[in-house]
């Protein structure tokens, strides 16, 4: 079509953007919660000889074990200091 005026796209620019920390709990109680549901769900998995079901509680062990220190490292107000600086003199 000649002289037909595209259509502008929205602007976005009054939008704060939710930084995905975000959505991560700062408490250590859902991962833990997480972690003991995952288990019980692949020992019930197990005792049914279900291999998805099984296959699913370690999937939830593992995103419990992936995210809990991926929130540690967002919800830190500084990086943890560094080890000791031990000469290598010393270790050998």
């Amino acid at each position: 079509m000649v002289g037909a005026k595209q259509p502008t796209p929205p602007n976005n620019d009054g939008m704060d953007l939710l930084p995905a920390g975000a959505l991560l709990p700062d408490t250590i109680e859902p991962y833990l919660g997480l972690m003991v549901l995952g288990f019980l769900v692949a020992m019930w998995g197990h005792g049914m000889h279900s291999r998805w079901v099984v296959a699913i509680g370690i999937i939830m062990v593992f995103l419990a074990v992936l995210l809990f220190p991926l929130a540690l490292q967002v919800f830190s107000e500084e990086p943890p200091p560094p080890g000791p600086k031990v000469p290598l003199a010393v270790l050998l």
